[in-house]
């Protein structure tokens, strides 16, 4: 999720990111973060420890389905950069499409653009971009890249959900990964987060399913005024805080230098989690958590590899959604009643419990993941193959 400004560096809701030229030097710490020394010079996908080619295989690649990512300014390199990925990963050419729905976004080079947001704003187009055809290669992706710099609370929020407003009206995508986000009590106006869950609304009707990253403070997040900072108690961010959004958080990766796993995922220890203070527990998410259980919200639902933060996990989870929505055949709307459903099956639906890790952060108390739901990892992560079929098949 996004960012804040420290040490000259952009802090995204993942760890700080400076936008080398080499994909290798940008995505690698992304695609295969636990790498044994002499690992082989060809990095492995991220596909591999996800058992993507399975699917593949048997011709599901997310064809004929379309994942959207809003970003402010976007990236007008973002072609040339997945060419090169793909030609790194051998995947074949990704199908992207560019749209600047309320506006012409400037240039970072423009005057009164802040060149260093701006650059930090590429290169979060580009992790999402090359996440979600990682794991659905066949999908397109379509940039909306507005023209005002998302930051905290309201700031650059309404252009986001009028970027959200034109795909739903166009029927431009079947999936959205957001991953951005402030922490609720960031928002000043008491009418913003009802007045932006309007567009949420609208896209739930038209079937279109919403993701967003948890947010890489643990249980906090920054503050609003001074975004070095965190709050100094449990916060949880919005937009993945809306039940109408599913909420991914992060998970660690175990592997060995061809990409397999080597032993269970564990929480990415500054995986964003917790409950909300706007939205009651909804009816799906009850009695889910046990001894967790709370009035609000909880957030994660899910959990993919976030070693480079949530950022990083949305988007891999829209990539599942795309391979899910051509084999059900159309739009699964909210993914929330079903994902719910499923959780309790647990390996039988391709869920796959996280049980190990915490994320205290910044002096405030996080939370443990455990057997079973929990609100640091709500519940687990995926069997790839095996939750994308139960997915298809559950959703009503």
């Amino acid at each position: 999720m996004r960012r804040m400004r420290k040490s000259g560096r952009f802090v995204f809701w993942r760890r700080a990111v400076v936008l080398p030229a080499a994909v290798g030097a940008l995505l690698a710490p992304c695609v295969q973060p636990a790498l044994a020394a002499g690992a082989p010079a060809k990095e492995p996908s991220i596909a591999v420890p996800y058992r993507a080619a399975e699917l593949w295989r048997q011709g599901v690649t997310g064809e004929g389905t379309t994942v959207a990512v809003l970003v402010s300014f976007g990236d007008p390199g973002i072609e040339k950069f997945m060419a090169e990925y793909d030609k790194t990963y051998d995947l074949p050419p990704a199908d992207i499409r560019r749209i600047e729905p309320v506006g012409k976004v400037p240039s970072c080079t423009d005057p009164g653009v802040n060149a260093e947001n701006c650059r930090a704003w590429e290169s979060e187009t580009r992790i999402d971009v090359a996440m979600i055809h990682s794991l659905a290669p066949g999908a397109r992706i379509v940039v909306a890249a507005t023209p005002v710099d998302e930051t905290q609370g309201e700031t650059g929020m309404p252009e986001m959900m009028r970027a959200l407003d034109h795909i739903t009206e166009r029927g431009l995508a079947d999936v959205v990964s957001m991953s951005f986000g402030s922490p609720e009590e960031n928002f000043r106006d008491p009418r913003s987060i009802p007045h932006y869950g309007k567009s949420f609304d609208r896209a739930a009707r038209a079937g279109i399913t919403l993701v967003a990253a948890s947010g890489d403070h643990g249980p906090t997040g920054p503050l609003r005024d001074a975004p070095d900072r965190t709050h100094s108690h449990r916060v949880v961010a919005w937009p993945a805080s809306d039940p109408r959004v599913t909420a991914v958080g992060g998970v660690q990766l175990h592997v060995d230098p061809e990409g397999h796993r080597t032993a269970p995922d564990t929480l990415w220890p500054k995986s964003g989690a917790g409950h909300s203070v706007w939205f009651a527990r909804p009816a799906w998410q009850r009695g889910a958590g046990g001894a967790d259980l709370v009035p609000g919200r909880s957030v994660p639902d899910i959990a993919m590899q976030g070693a480079s933060g949530t950022s990083q996990s949305a988007p891999l989870f829209a990539g599942v959604l795309a391979l899910a929505v051509q084999l059900h055949g159309g739009r699964l709307g909210n993914v929330n009643p079903a994902l719910y459903r499923l959780g309790p099956l647990g390996e039988a639906a391709g869920i796959t419990d996280v049980t190990q890790g915490g994320n205290d952060y910044g002096g405030v108390r996080g939370f443990t993941a455990r057997s079973g739901f929990d609100t640091a990892s709500g519940w687990g992560t995926v069997d790839l193959p095996t939750f994308t079929r139960a997915l298809a098949t559950t959703v009503r």
